[in-house]
């Protein structure tokens, strides 16, 4: 089945209160994905974010970034008012998310809410409590922990509570009690928010593809709750970090210093914890990609403490033996497998071996040196393609750096006449494809360039930040976009 959609994330939305969230614009955006024939909306990680903002880096696997809930659900709810909301700074640019100013003021916005709600009488709130203990305790005490500590992490608390002693896990239950409670309605609201956004998603045909980073950030109420499932000392710290070895993009590696599983363990308890992980993830989404796939066939573990990622060694991950297990499990799931940079023999089989459709970047094609799986002539069927992802510069940003060779390269390949359309010559090629799946970010659709770039692998301070112009996805887009997707027999 040939399908298309659009990459877009949460915060990027135009809605009001200086981030993208759960609001009228979302669901103004789903009637844009169906005026336009998309069956697919793609999104990044909805965690809870830290230290970077990254989406990638969360306080959780399981809970929602509280950034993403509609404040003017909560005004109709009568739990705040227009006036509270405007009377907080969220920033003046609308075009990027200012996440110190929303840090600032979302919490305090929140908590006004929780004091007027009442939340703990409503039946609803109990259900959900119940149902989301195996995690949701956890983490309202982990953060509830982590304010008492200035934001340190996990790692720098007294002892009694860095290592879960009995005791002061009950003292800190006590003594946060009402932090606790704010940390649960946030996630109520978060979760019921999302679950009514991707209902109407459904209902109008389109399927969410939500990311699921393999790797749990070590200041988190994963790693804090759960040290068994990693490669930790006794003393918590861990023994080796996540990263990738040097490469022509990085002479020193990526450092990325997540911990690293204990896959022995994983194996012995029948990969319990990421089967209730990838459980969930199918509650949130429809379709679960799955990032950094080669470290389910072997994985980099750099010492820990190294300042750079030079020195790392490559181990042995579970391969086959949990995609088997989730398969017994859950039955067949839709899953795209990100499968990018250097694949080792192995890496393919595995992702073979599977069934999932692996991933292709038409920007990574026109390496002129080498002939690429890239091209879209190489393409299997069963893959999904992208013009670039988050990761990527926009389709004309690439093309204005690209060096010369290269881009002589992408002109002859693509027919490229005038660089005014390359965006569009990107995306017909994309959608011309044989892949079953196709999709495409929406800058590369509105033809925006570098200052539309979400992220920069490896640096901090410019990234997750960009956001759509409102009013920029016109009628006439979605028919253009429609024209495209039916033309190449993608329409929905």
């Amino acid at each position: 089945m040939r399908r298309s959609g659009i990459l877009m994330p949460v915060s990027s939305i135009p809605s009001a209160y200086g981030i993208g969230a759960f609001s009228k614009e979302a669901y103004e955006f789903v009637d844009f994905l169906e005026k336009a024939g998309q069956s697919l909306w793609q999104i990044l990680p909805l965690g809870p974010t830290g230290y970077g903002d990254s989406p990638y880096q969360s306080f959780s696997t399981f809970a929602g970034n509280p950034y993403f809930i509609d404040l003017e659900q909560l005004v109709e709810k009568g739990y705040i008012t227009k006036a509270d909301c405007e009377a907080c700074d969220f920033g003046d640019n609308a075009e990027y998310v200012d996440y110190e100013k929303i840090y600032n003021s979302r919490f305090r916005i929140l908590r006004k809410a929780y004091e007027n709600s009442d939340i703990e009488r409503e039946a609803d709130y109990a259900e959900f409590c119940a149902k989301n203990a195996y995690w949701l305790e956890d983490y309202a005490l982990y953060m509830s922990v982590k304010n008492k500590f200035d934001g340190k992490s996990w790692l720098e608390w007294d002892e009694d509570i860095k290592l879960r002693k009995e005791h002061a896990v009950e003292r800190y239950q006590n003594e946060y009690r009402d932090e606790i409670g704010f940390y649960k309605f946030q996630q109520y609201l978060f979760q019921t928010q999302w679950f009514a956004l991707k209902k109407y998603a459904n209902k109008k045909g389109i399927q969410i593809v939500g990311d699921i980073p393999i790797y749990v950030a070590l200041d988190s109420a994963d790693t804090w709750s759960n040290p068994k499932l990693f490669q930790l000392e006794e003393d918590c710290t861990p023994k080796a970090v996540a990263g990738c070895p040097p490469d022509s993009f990085s002479a020193t590696g990526q450092l990325w210093g997540n911990p690293l599983y204990d896959w022995d363990y994983h194996e012995e308890t029948e990969y319990k914890w990421w089967m209730r992980r990838i459980g969930y993830c199918y509650e949130l989404y429809d379709i679960v990609r799955i990032d950094h796939f080669r470290g389910f066939d072997e994985y980099y573990s750099i010492p820990y403490g190294d300042p750079t990622a030079e020195f790392g060694h490559w181990e042995k991950g579970p391969g086959i033996a949990i995609f088997d297990t989730m398969k017994k499990v859950m039955g067949r799931k839709a899953v795209i497998a990100e499968d990018l940079g250097f694949l080792t023999p192995s890496v393919i089989k595995l992702v073979k071996k599977t069934g999932f459709p692996g991933m292709k970047i038409l920007q990574f094609a026109f390496d002129s040196r080498e002939e690429s799986d890239y091209l879209p002539h190489n393409y299997p069927n069963n893959c999904a393609v992208y013009t670039g992802t988050h990761d990527n510069d926009t389709t004309v940003g690439w093309y204005n750096t690209v060096n010369r060779r290269d881009k002589a390269f992408a002109k002859r390949y693509l027919d490229i006449r005038s660089s005014k359309d390359v965006h569009l010559v990107f995306v017909r090629a994309c959608l011309a494809s044989v892949a079953d799946t196709a999709i495409i970010p929406v800058q590369d659709y509105l033809g925006l360039g570098s200052e539309a770039r979400v992220n920069i692998p490896s640096t901090l301070g410019t990234n997750w930040k960009w956001r759509l112009k409102k009013g920029a996805l016109t009628d006439e887009l979605a028919a253009q976009i429609k024209q495209m997707s039916k033309l190449y027999g993608r329409c929905k």
